[in-house]
C-alpha cells in the first residue's frame, strides 16, 4: 500500500475516543513505520466520543477526497432514554429536567418516528463543532454563553424501531450528511410531547462501508506490518527496528 500517494481505511471508532484521538493515533503509528515525519491523515464524518462505529480515515492525495465521503448516506442505530433531557442531548452533560411517559406506547413512537421521515428543519446542538463567529458552538456553551444556531435541512431516508422498552427505545436512522443524531433524540421527545436524550449510538453505514469492513484501533500495528512491512528500513540498508 502506498500511503502518501493516498490510501482509504475504515475504523471502528472505539467509545469515549474523539475522532481526532483514532486520526492522531494513526498517523503517528504510521509516521513511525514510514520513517517519516510528517504524513497527511484525515478523516470523513466526525463521531462524538461518546459514539461508537464506522470512520473513514484518508491519507496522503486520497484525503482530497474526504468531501466525497462526507456527503454519502450514513446509518445508525441509537438508544434513547424518554421522559428526561440533558443539556448536550446525551450522556455528556446531567439530567436536567424529567417529563412524564406514561402516555407513551409502541404505535404513538412508531407514528412519531414516521413523521420524522423525509425532508425536516433541525438545529443542531449548542454542543456541537458547528461555528458561530469563528468560534466553535461547543466552546461558547462550555463557558455557559448563549449560543443560537439556525435550523438545516435534512434528509431521513428510513427511521425504523428496532425495541421498545419503554421508556427507552432503539431505533435505526438513515440520514443525509450533517443529521446530528443527538438533536433527533431530542426533537422526537418533545413530538411524542415528552423529552429524551441519546443514551448510545453506533454508526453503522457510511455509504456501502459497514462495520464489518471495519478494524478496530489495536489491529493499526498487525495491519502496518502486514501493509508495509520492513520495505521502508529495507530500502533505505537500516536496520528494522525492533517491534
Amino acid at each position: 500500500m502506498d500511503f502518501i500517494a493516498g490510501e482509504v481505511l475504515y475504523f471502528n471508532k472505539p467509545l469515549t475516543w474523539t475522532s481526532f484521538d483514532l486520526v492522531n493515533k494513526f498517523r503517528y503509528k504510521l509516521s513511525r513505520k514510514l520513517k517519516v515525519k510528517k504524513i497527511k491523515v484525515g478523516h470523513a464524518g466526525t463521531l462524538d466520543p461518546l459514539a461508537t462505529g464506522v470512520m473513514i480515515v484518508c491519507t496522503g492525495r486520497a484525503t482530497k477526497r474526504i468531501d466525497e465521503f462526507q456527503y454519502q448516506t450514513k446509518e445508525y442505530v441509537a438508544t434513547l432514554k424518554l421522559g428526561e433531557t440533558t443539556p448536550s442531548f446525551d450522556l455528556e452533560k446531567e439530567i436536567d429536567a424529567v417529563y412524564p411517559t406514561e402516555h407513551i406506547t409502541r404505535e404513538k413512537v412508531e407514528e412519531v418516528l414516521n413523521s420524522f421521515v423525509g425532508t425536516i428543519q433541525q438545529i443542531p446542538p449548542v454542543f456541537s463543532a458547528c461555528k458561530v463567529d469563528g468560534k466553535r458552538a461547543y466552546e461558547l456553551a462550555r463557558k455557559g454563553e448563549e449560543v443560537e444556531l439556525k435550523s438545516k435541512t435534512l434528509v431521513i431516508d428510513e427511521m425504523e424501531l428496532l425495541e421498545c422498552n419503554l421508556p427507552v427505545i432503539k431505533i435505526r436512522v438513515v440520514c443525509s450528511k450533517g443529521t446530528y443524531i443527538r438533536a433527533l433524540a431530542r426533537d422526537i421527545g418533545v413530538a411524542l410531547n415528552s423529552g429524551a436524550h441519546l443514551i448510545g449510538l453506533e454508526r453503522t453505514r457510511i455509504g456501502d462501508i459497514t462495520l464489518d469492513k471495519c478494524m478496530n484501533p489495536e489491529d493499526i500495528d498487525a495491519f502496518l506490518d502486514e501493509a508495509i512491512g520492513d520495505r521502508v528500513a529495507d530500502e533505505a540498508g537500516a536496520v528494522p527496528s525492533d517491534k
